[in-house]
C-alpha cells in the first residue's frame, strides 16, 4: 500500500508497517465526522426549503423568509462551541479510560447530536444538537491524531496523520455533493437527508474502533507492559518476544519514566514543565489558533452564501467545485510531509495563501463596487480562492494536526493537545460566530459589510504565521516520538532543528543520568542521575539487572544493522 503511495518502508526496520498503516488510515476517516457536519450546514444555510421552515417572521431584502444574522452566527458556531469543550474534556477523559475507548465516546456523542439536528422543527433544539454533536468532534478531533501519532512507525507517521486532515476535506467534498442533490427539495427532506447522512459512517466508525489495539505508548503510561507489548507486536506483526519489540517498548518505557523525573504530568506542567513544554505548548496553540486565522473556516462555513451575496452564478456548484480542489490538493501534503518536512511545508503554504488573499482584497477594494467589473472580480475572487484552497489543504490544513500530534512528551501528550485544540476551536467558534456581521453584503445595522476586503485580515495573519512557524515550529520528520524529547532538551532554536541528529537511549539516560551515546551530561541530569548507582546497599540488584542488559545487548546486537526504533 505504502510502495504505491510513494513511499517505500526503510530495509534496516524491522517487521511489517501494513497492519499500523491500515488501522491509521482507518481511524483517520473520524474526520469524515466534523467535515461533513460543516459542509451540510454550509448549504443547508442556504437551501429555501430551511429558511421557510426555520424563519421566524425576519424577511431579507427580495422580502422572502431567512434567517436573521445572529441566528445564522448561532447555528454555525455553537458546534465550534461544543468543540471546544470536547477538545479540554479529550485529556482527562484519554488519560483514564484509554485513547480507544474514549474514541468510541466521541462517536457516541456526535450520533446523540446528530439525532437532535434531524428531530429539530425550531432554531432551539437545532442549536443543542449542534452543540451536543461539536462536543463528541471536539473528543474525536484530539483523539485521532493523538491514537495514530502514537501507534505510528516513525517513517509515515506525518503522512498517516495527514490522512485525517484529507477526511476532513472528503467529508466537506461529499457533503456539498448531498447539497446540491437535494438543495431545490421544497420539503424539510432537502436539509434532513444532508443531515442524517452523517450518522451511517459514524457507526460503522465506532463498530471498527471496537476491533482496534490500544495504544501501547498508552498502556506503557499506564504500566500495563505485558498488554503493551501485545499492542505493539499486532501493529508490528512481529513475535512476542522479537528484539525490536523488546527494545522499542524499553525505549518507550525508559523515555516515560525519564520524563517523569522531570516533574509531574498536571496541567500546570505544561506550561512550566521540563523539556521546555512551555514552549511547546505555545508552539501547539500558536499552530492551531493561526490555522483558523488564514480564514479557511470562513470559506468552509459560508462560501455557499458569500458567492451567493458576491452575484456568482451557481454557487451550489462552485462550492462543490472549491471542495474537489480542497480534497484533491491535500495529496500533495501527504506526498511531501516526510520528504520536505513540517517547517518547509508550513511557510511556503503560508507565503502562498497570504499572496492569493492579499490580491483578492487589493482588487477588490480598488474596482468597488463598480457594476462594469462585476464580472471581473468575480472570476479573479474565484480563481485566487481555488488557488488559496489549495496551498492551505497541501500545508496548513494536514500538517498543523501533524505537528500538535508529535511535539509533546507521553507523559502531558493528551492534556497539551486537548489545550491546543480547544484554542482551534475556540478561534472557529470566533470566526464562524462573527463572520455574518464582518461580511454582511447588506448595510443593515450591525455589520461591517466588509465583503471581499476581509481578505485583508485573513491575508495578514498568514504573514504573521510564516514569521511564527520559522521562529517557534522545530522540524519532527523522520525521528521518533521519545527522540523529539532529545531534540528539545539539546536544540536553542527551531530554525537549527533539521540539523538535529538523535543520538541518546532513554534507557541510559534513566539508569545513569545521561546516554554514553550522546553529548555529555548536563548539571541538571547528574543531579537525576540516581544515587543507588553508588550504593552498596543495591549493588547486588545492579549486577543483577547489568547482566539481564548484557544478555539483551547479545540479543540485539545479532540483529545487525535493524532500525529498532519506530
Amino acid at each position: 500500500m505504502a510502495i504505491a503511495m510513494g513511499w517505500h518502508k526503510p530495509d534496516n526496520v524491522a517487521g511489517s508497517s501494513a497492519p499500523a498503516i491500515m488501522v491509521g488510515l482507518f481511524v483517520a476517516t473520524g474526520g469524515l465526522l466534523f467535515g461533513y457536519d460543516t459542509g451540510s450546514i454550509n448549504g443547508i444555510l442556504a437551501m429555501e426549503a430551511f429558511r421557510n421552515d426555520f424563519s421566524i417572521g425576519f424577511r431579507n431584502e427580495a422580502g422572502e423568509p431567512d434567517i436573521p444574522p445572529n441566528q445564522v452566527s448561532l447555528v454555525v458556531a455553537m458546534l465550534s462551541a461544543g468543540t471546544a469543550v470536547g477538545a479540554l474534556c479529550s485529556a482527562p477523559v484519554a488519560d483514564f479510560y484509554g485513547r480507544r475507548l474514549s474514541l468510541i465516546l466521541g462517536i457516541v456523542i456526535f450520533c446523540i447530536g446528530a439525532v437532535f439536528q434531524v428531530s429539530a422543527t425550531n432554531i432551539p433544539l437545532l442549536v443543542v444538537g449542534r452543540t451536543v454533536a461539536g462536543i463528541g468532534v471536539g473528543l474525536v478531533s484530539v483523539l485521532v491524531p493523538l491514537y495514530q501519532s502514537e501507534m505510528a512507525p516513525k517513517w509515515i507517521r506525518g503522512t498517516l496523520v495527514c490522512a485525517y486532515q484529507l477526511s476532513i476535506t472528503t467529508g466537506l467534498l461529499l457533503a456539498s455533493i448531498v447539497n446540491i442533490l437535494t438543495y431545490q427539495m421544497k420539503s424539510a427532506a432537502a436539509y434532513r437527508i444532508p443531515m442524517g447522512l452523517q450518522l451511517t459512517w459514524a457507526v460503522v466508525l465506532a463498530l471498527g474502533i471496537l476491533m482496534l489495539p490500544e495504544t501501547p505508548r498508552y498502556l506503557i503510561k499506564r504500566g500495563y507492559k505485558e498488554a503493551a507489548a501485545l499492542s505493539l507486536s499486532r501493529l508490528r506483526r512481529l513475535d512476542i518476544t522479537h528484539p525490536a519489540i523488546i527494545e522499542e517498548l524499553s525505549e518507550i518505557e525508559a523515555n516515560h519514566d525519564y520524563e517523569m523525573r522531570l516533574g509531574p504530568d498536571k496541567y500546570k506542567d505544561i506550561l512550566f514543565g521540563e523539556p521546555h513544554l512551555g514552549r511547546r505548548t505555545l508552539t501547539g496553540c500558536g499552530l492551531q489558533m493561526l490555522q483558523q486565522l488564514t480564514g479557511v473556516n470562513f470559506i468552509m462555513y459560508y462560501g455557499t452564501t458569500f458567492f451567493a451575496g458576491a452575484n456568482v452564478d451557481n454557487p451550489y456548484l462552485i462550492s462543490v467545485i472549491m471542495q474537489v480542489i480542497n480534497t484533491l490538493s491535500t495529496l500533495p501534503g501527504l506526498v511531501v510531509v516526510e520528504s520536505w518536512g513540517r517547517r518547509r511545508l508550513l511557510i511556503v503554504g503560508a507565503i502562498g495563501m497570504a499572496l492569493c488573499q492579499l490580491l483578492i482584497a487589493s482588487f477588490a477594494t480598488a474596482t468597488g463596487d463598480n457594476a462594469s467589473n462585476a464580472q471581473t472580480q468575480n472570476y479573479l475572487l474565484l480563481v485566487f480562492v481555488a488557488v488559496y484552497i489549495f496551498f492551505f489543504a497541501a500545508s496548513w490544513g494536514p500538517v498543523v494536526w501533524v505537528v500538535t500530534s508529535e511535539i509533546y512528551p507521553l507523559k502531558v501528550r493528551a492534556k497539551s493537545m486537548s489545550v491546543s485544540t480547544a484554542s482551534n476551536w475556540l478561534l472557529n467558534f470566533g470566526i464562524a460566530y462573527s463572520t455574518p456581521y464582518m461580511v454582511g453584503t447588506t448595510n443593515k445595522t450591525g455589520t461591517a459589510n466588509l465583503g471581499s476586503k476581509i481578505f485583508f485580515v485573513w491575508g495578514a495573519f498568514c504573514i504573521v504565521a510564516v514569521v511564527f512557524v520559522w521562529c517557534m515550529v522545530y522540524e519532527t520528520s523522520k525521528i521518533s516520538l521519545e527522540q523529539i524529547d532529545e531534540m528539545y532538551e539539546r536544540v536553542d532554536y527551531a530554525w537549527n532543528s533539521r540539523r538535529f541528529e538523535p543520538s541518546w537511549s532513554f534507557q541510559q539516560m534513566r539508569d545513569f543520568g545521561f546516554s554514553e551515546s550522546g553529548i555529555p551530561p548536563t548539571e541538571q541530569q547528574l543531579e537525576l542521575q540516581p544515587s543507588r548507582a553508588s550504593s552498596a546497599s543495591t549493588s547486588q540488584t545492579d549486577t543483577t539487572s547489568a547482566a539481564t542488559s548484557s544478555n539483551d545487548d547479545k540479543l540485539i546486537s545479532s540483529m545487525g544493522h535493524v532500525d529498532l526504533s519506530y
